[in-house]
């Protein structure tokens, strides 16, 4: 048990001892993808598309494709079990051009049971502006099939009413961005930090060999792309993104109660404290006791209740957890108690609460 409450709080220092890639650590202005949503139609389905009675929408959008098609419906009563109305989501990557293909997700809106083998039409995707951006279409790919009778039932995996098309949507329409014209360029930490951002802006200035780089605030550092003496934006980036940089982050202590985890950052601290912990246990078992008569006597059998409640406390009374310089220390502090993970995250509550936790606290 000792040997887990130490290999769950180590997580977290192994992940800092190595310097980081600059492109890891931001996020470059203007360099984002966009989220796109449609809506469309299902075909194909198994008998197990929407029920017109329940989403009478899939009705509505199924009789406006059919009309622009060339069908005449108006008035007719259709009741297919075979389609599904559903939502289709991407997202239009950054610098994508008209022709690219990208992933699409679809997920049903109304009560069909499944997408399986369904078949997108043709679908407009708009962004955020209304603008349509991307056109999808194609065969779903959905996880999980079932199968019954009147008295059998066969489940493969979890059936789901979503899905997702690989390459599904083709992109029609660019994000209009000057990005080569741009004179300066902000980098955006993931993290804010400001000793993070000083390293970051020296780094760069060292790889240049001048002053390019300009830290405006723990979450942004400004580049001057003129002074950097290239060719355009995307070289100055690509020379950048590279660059090796130790990030610093704040001492964090994450706890999951549902699963008992706990991990803590390499910088976490404990000052000296004592830390009594125990459990009161209460086990009440019943033994019921069958009474029967003696032979050719009249009566009868009866079942007579027998209880047994039993209090036990476990405790052993006050534990120093001695003050630790580094993490290796403050884990071996801890475990000296010890107690079960769930138990070590109430004793870390009440060491926080004390003020003898010197890091971040975040319950999950």
């Amino acid at each position: 048990m000792i040997r887990l409450i130490a290999a769950l709080f180590l997580i977290a220092s192994s992940a800092l001892a190595e310097p980081i890639r600059i492109k890891d650590l931001v996020e470059f202005d203007g360099v984002r993808g966009n989220d796109l949503v449609g809506y469309g139609l299902v075909v194909g389905l198994n008998g197990t598309g929407d029920g017109i009675r329940n989403a009478p929408f899939t009705e509505e959008i199924m009789a406006n494709l059919l009309e622009r098609l060339g069908a005449n419906v108006t008035g007719e009563a259709i009741r297919p079990r075979n389609v599904a109305a559903v939502f289709v989501t991407a997202q239009l990557p950054p610098f994508a051009r008209a022709g690219t293909r990208i992933d699409v997700t679809v997920s049903a809106i109304g009560d069909a049971k499944s997408l399986l083998g369904g078949t997108l039409i043709m679908t407009p995707m708009n962004g955020a502006d209304g603008q349509i951006y991307a056109v999808a279409q194609g065969t779903i790919i959905a996880g999980g099939v079932s199968a019954e009778g009147d008295a059998a039932r066969v489940v493969q995996g979890v059936p789901t009413t979503a899905g997702g098309i690989p390459s599904g949507a083709r992109v029609e329409r660019e994000v209009e961005f000057d990005f080569a014209g741009l004179p300066t360029l902000r980098l955006a930490l993931k993290s804010a930090d400001f000793t993070t951002a000083e390293r970051i802006e020296r780094a760069i200035n060292a790889e240049f060999g001048r002053r390019i780089a300009v830290m405006q605030d723990a979450g942004t550092v400004a580049l001057d792309i003129a002074a950097a003496g290239m060719r355009s934006p995307a070289h100055v980036l690509s020379r950048i993104e590279g660059i090796l940089v130790q990030p610093e982050t704040r001492a964090r202590v994450v706890v999951d109660q549902r699963s008992g985890t706990i991990v803590m950052g390499a910088d976490v601290r404990i000052s000296r404290v004592a830390v009594a912990q125990g459990n009161l246990t209460l086990r009440v078992e019943e033994s019921p006791l069958v009474v029967q008569p003696n032979p050719f006597s009249e009566g009868e059998t009866v079942v007579v209740p027998r209880s047994t409640a039993e209090i036990t406390k476990d405790g052993t009374g006050l534990a120093e957890v001695r003050g630790g310089t580094d993490l290796a220390e403050v884990v071996a502090g801890l475990n000296a108690l010890g107690v079960a993970p769930h138990d070590m995250i109430d004793i870390l509550k009440s060491i926080n609460a004390a003020g003898a936790l010197h890091a971040e606290f975040l319950v999950n």
